[in-house]
């Protein structure tokens, strides 16, 4: 698979977002079902890594039409909020999104972890700091994640993120990185 560069993602690119991960061969399409997971293959995988608090965490949470249980109770305490270190139930949703796109950027290279979950404490505290918080965030009920990686612009991440179609996608290129969440489909930012 070649890497992510340009404006243009095919159709066959984006439903076979997982399929590269298994050799094996795709699930059956069920009707309803994301467009950004429709072709998945039988395992989903996430990589991601924390500069606060320097935890990794690389994952199959999904084999086979079945989420892992003590797979996405890993992924929940990795995405909790470090500051209050309280934990939330992470949208399985958000936690494809991140996987699908991750699979677009066609790298090895884990997704750095800005910010998960934040209790509403911690949102207050940086609604105080900066008006671009939302006094109602994603991040709150565990449907956002603020992601970054060395080896990809903030471009080529939100265009992979669009093309997901599973929520919003905020581009933040002056701080280096790209919010996601499984909110309505919408975009902003630069």
């Amino acid at each position: 698979m070649t890497k992510l560069t340009g404006n243009a993602l095919s159709r066959r690119r984006i439903l076979g977002a997982f399929a590269g991960i298994s050799m094996i061969s795709a699930a059956p399409v069920f009707a309803g079902t994301p467009s950004y997971l429709k072709g998945a293959g039988k395992i989903r995988r996430v990589s991601l890594r924390s500069g606060r608090t320097g935890e990794s965490v690389d994952t199959i949470y999904w084999i086979e039409g079945k989420y892992i249980k003590p797979a996405l109770e890993e992924i929940n305490y990795f995405m909790r909020d470090w500051r209050e270190n309280s934990i939330s139930n992470i949208d399985r949703r958000q936690v494809d999104i991140i996987a699908a796109t991750h699979h677009l950027l066609d790298t090895n290279e884990p997704f750095q972890m800005l910010s998960g979950y934040r209790s509403p404490r911690t949102n207050a505290l940086l609604r105080k700091r900066s008006r671009r918080v939302a006094k109602d965030s994603y991040h709150i009920k565990g449907m956002a994640t603020d992601l970054r990686l060395g080896s990809r612009s903030v471009g080529q991440m939100a265009r992979a993120a669009v093309a997901c179609r599973g929520g919003g996608v905020g581009r933040y290129s002056r701080s280096n990185f790209v919010h996601m969440d499984c909110g309505p489909l919408r975009t902003w930012g630069r």
